[in-house]
């Protein structure tokens, strides 16, 4: 159905937007205000509308922290910074030179400091070693006890950051006792923004080095470490327990088995010619779809920058390197939730491909739209999502009551 507005894009994101509206990251009406004010596919009222309820949000923020009130002020910031990520989601024609995708982004990482020092449990920035750069990122703790806890490491997906994984899983775990790791690996966040540091395929490297520094943190259970996929996250979690086993348990958010021409998915003649190298028919098609569809401009811009490409048809044939084989998916023993929403067009049927083929324990749900739950990652329906995964969680862990 249409949720404020008719362009896909638009309504997705806005619906993104919403659904974190139940751990802090949003006011219903500020979103329902911020919409109405936006032209359909105008990706420049985009920006304008949602930067501007931002800074009202975080000057309320501000204000509240004056005076005394931290829970008013925490609970400001974290909107705000939810509401600068929106504000920056479609500066993608030219990022590396465009100044508002830096500023928006700082702006949002910002006003995540400023909350997260305002939590009521233990919140930390840290810099994990990864070759010669850092990885940074955030630790999220139940309480400062010291006491070794369940732990979810949080991996980004094609466009996330690091900053939407508290509402993603983060708040939900701590309420259940959960330690998380969140951090921005190659390609998102930080990484790509300041560093123009691109995905890689091999994510192993990238999520094994985060798995080190969980292990060196007391107040981490290192029998109880969860890795939580996000969208393309799932792929990258699914390929690192290809070969590393020390994990407990793996949450993908959604089932990935190939992103092989899925953002956006494709003409199939269009895909044969770019697999061909026959760029120069394939290029004014691409040019065609872009002018016509947002969902696929957006998709197409971003793969480019955040692959590190020079041009969208490289993008189309790098994205098949993020695949997993038949082999590798056999290769995987850790425990894993698989989730999969009925109309997710981008990963259709691919939950159910991986799950076919896993040797080891694992669980494929379908969330299906009439609970609110099939929408790519389960957008608008983050309860029955969480409960989802913890519920699985806690019987897979054995955790106690």
């Amino acid at each position: 159905m249409d949720f404020l507005f008719k362009d896909y894009s638009f309504q997705f994101e806005a619906l993104r937007a919403v659904g974190f509206a139940v751990d802090g990251g949003a006011d219903i009406n500020e979103v329902i205000l911020t919409a109405a004010a936006i032209p359909e596919g105008d990706e420049e009222a985009w920006m304008r509308e949602w930067e501007a309820v931002a800074n009202r949000v975080n000057q309320w923020g501000d204000e509240s922290l004056e005076s005394g009130d931290k829970v008013s002020a925490r609970e400001a910031f974290l909107r705000a910074s939810a509401y600068y990520r929106s504000a920056e989601f479609y500066r993608r024609k030219d990022p590396k030179n465009d100044p508002n995708v830096l500023r928006l982004f700082g702006r949002s990482r910002e006003a995540h400091i400023k909350a997260g020092k305002l939590l009521e449990g233990p919140f930390e920035e840290i810099s994990i070693p990864y070759g010669e750069h850092k990885l940074p990122g955030y630790l999220f703790l139940v309480d400062d006890s010291g006491k070794p806890r369940p732990t979810i490491i949080y991996t980004n997906g094609f466009d996330s950051t690091t900053e939407e994984a508290y509402f993603v899983i983060a708040a939900a775990a701590l309420r259940r006792g959960y330690n998380v790791i969140a951090y921005d690996g190659p390609g998102t966040g930080l990484m790509i923004r300041e560093k123009n540091v691109p995905f890689r395929p091999d994510w192993e490297a990238v999520l094994g080095a985060v798995m080190d520094f969980a292990h060196s943190r007391r107040e981490v259970d290192s029998s109880k470490i969860v890795l939580f996929g996000y969208s393309m996250g799932g792929y990258l979690v699914a390929r690192t327990a290809v070969s590393d086993h020390r994990a407990a348990a793996l949450v993908l958010n959604d089932g990935v088995t190939s992103f092989f021409a899925t953002y956006p998915p494709l003409p199939a003649f269009l895909v044969d010619w770019i697999k061909a190298g026959r760029d120069e028919e394939a290029i004014p098609v691409l040019e065609w779809i872009k002018q016509h569809d947002t969902y696929a401009r957006w998709a197409l811009q971003n793969g480019v920058w955040v692959y590190g490409v020079s041009s969208e048809p490289e993008y189309i044939r790098k994205s098949a390197d993020f695949s997993l084989t038949v082999e590798q998916m056999r290769k995987i023993k850790t425990p894993a939730l698989i989730l999969e929403g009925e109309d997710d067009a981008v990963f259709k049927g691919q939950a159910g491909k991986l799950a076919a083929e896993l040797k080891g324990p694992h669980k494929h749900v379908l969330m299906r739209s009439k609970d609110g739950g099939g929408a790519h990652c389960h957008m608008g329906a983050m309860r029955l999502l969480h409960q989802t995964i913890f519920d699985w969680l806690k019987n897979t862990l054995a955790l106690k009551p």
